[in-house]
């Protein structure tokens, strides 16, 4: 055979659809996608004491909706308390629905190679912001979110990109649990209730 390297090629039996697969994808997509939410409404989105803190998930890949691309949330910090911290490769854009508070933020010196390394730079940067803003997170830095009004809740929107987990770098620590988080509490909206009505003074 004119090819030298044919002894070498021309191993292995198996035999796969493997591209047909990804036409029949295409295909089905429009179908699967008619069954998929385009409208979420709030009944839909689940409630949850994270380790970040008071989080409604408003999309999120495990809501079969017709979102590929984006997860978002909203978070609630109670007054003069804050989020959780934590670090994650996915830049965030977090908007300030209701309230002010502060962020801090501490950037890592990276290195990805077969080995994913990264380390705390010394600097803790801290930013103001009240409600109407954007807050800007960086690719993989340190941060969490402070409210600094005793008397009134913070309600963030938070909204990351899949990007990163798709690609196998779903590179998401937790380095500090929010105050109220407790694994041992089951959260339902009715307590949602009175978590937020013990945590919030009536105007006067």
């Amino acid at each position: 055979m004119a090819w030298g390297e044919s002894k070498a090629w021309l191993k292995g039996t198996r035999n796969e659809p493997l591209y047909q697969h990804l036409l029949d994808d295409a295909t089905e997509a429009p179908a699967r996608n008619a069954k998929r939410k385009k409208v979420v409404t709030p009944e839909d989105m689940p409630w949850e004491m994270s380790r970040q803190g008071l989080l409604k998930h408003l999309i999120n890949e495990e809501m079969n909706t017709r979102m590929e691309t984006v997860d978002a949330y909203m978070q609630i910090i109670p007054p003069g308390s804050r989020s959780g911290k934590h670090r994650h490769l996915a830049e965030e854009c977090l908007y300030v629905l209701e309230g002010r508070g502060y962020d801090l933020h501490q950037d890592c010196d990276v290195e990805i190679t077969d080995v994913y390394f990264w380390k705390p730079q010394d600097e803790v940067q801290r930013f103001e912001w009240e409600a109407g803003d954007v807050i800007y997170v960086p690719p993989n830095t340190i941060h969490q979110h402070f409210n600094a009004d005793p008397d009134r809740p913070v309600r963030l929107i938070s909204i990351t990109n899949r990007i990163f987990k798709q690609t196998g770098l779903n590179d998401l620590e937790q380095l500090e649990d929010a105050p109220e988080y407790d694994p041992k509490v089951k959260l339902t909206a009715e307590r949602v209730v009175e978590y937020l009505k013990a945590r919030v003074k009536e105007p006067a």
